[in-house]
Order: C-alpha cells, then sequence, then structure tokens
C-alpha cells in the first residue's frame, strides 16, 4: 500500500509502516512541510497516496469527498505524543487491512474506527438520507 505521512506524525511512523511492507513517504521529505491542505491533498492523491493525519480538517467529507483520492486517515487522539500515535497505527494495521481503506475517509478514535465511504449516504437523526 502506498501511504503518506503528513508533517503532523512522527518521523519513526515511516518505519513502522515500512517494515509493514506500505511504500511510504512523507509531506517532509517531499519538500512539502509548511504547506496548506489542499496541496498536501493534491500530492497524496496524484500519487496515489493513502494520507496518514492528526490534521481533523481532513475529515471532512465536503471537502475532500470519498472515492476522489486513495483515502485518507484521520488520528483523533487525545494524546498526540509519537508513542501514541504509532501505537494507534499499530493497531490499525493489526486489526484492519489498510487497502481496505482505500478511497474512504477512516476516523481512528479510541476504541472506535468510522469509515466513510462514497457508497454511503448520510442519515440524519430522523432516518432521512441527505
Amino acid at each position: 500500500m502506498k501511504v503518506k505521512l503528513d508533517e503532523n506524525l512522527p518521523r519513526n511512523l515511516t518505519g513502522v509502516l515500512t517494515s509493514a511492507g506500505h511504500d511510504t513517504d512523507s509531506v517532509a521529505e517531499e519538500g512539502l512541510t509548511g504547506a496548506d491542505d489542499q496541496t498536501v491533498f493534491v500530492s497524496a492523491r496524484d500519487a496515489g497516496r493513502l494520507l496518514v493525519t492528526l490534521d481533523r480538517g481532513f475529515g471532512d467529507i465536503r471537502r475532500y469527498a470519498p472515492g476522489t483520492h486513495a483515502g485518507i486517515v484521520v488520528l483523533r487522539l487525545p494524546d498526540e505524543s509519537a508513542p501514541a500515535v504509532v501505537r494507534a497505527m499499530r493497531l490499525l494495521m493489526a486489526q484492519h487491512d489498510l487497502e481496505d481503506l482505500v478511497g474512504t475517509i477512516a476516523i481512528v478514535e479510541p476504541a472506535r474506527l468510522r469509515i466513510r465511504r462514497a457508497s454511503e449516504r448520510r442519515r440524519d437523526s430522523s432516518g432521512h438520507q441527505r
């Protein structure tokens, strides 16, 4: 799986993903440190890479519609320290094949994974599709 790590993730996460067999690069390696979200998104999309980030803005399905990119994983962790981020990614990879997240927006929270797919329509609280 081709993966791009956002600049807000620990550098040692590259090794964790690479050792799990993933082709991994980062925003920093590409010289995009400090680039705006749209630039990072386009870079990941054009390279066909699953973007992994702590930036909650990438979870906006209106802006980054599922099915229009290789996938986005947003880590929503109360502890964003390097060890906590590495633990969360190791757990995600142990429980899910990253290939299953292609084209989705996946929100990783403690004890929960929410996946938004292109074919899903949101329902409001009354059960009506939007």
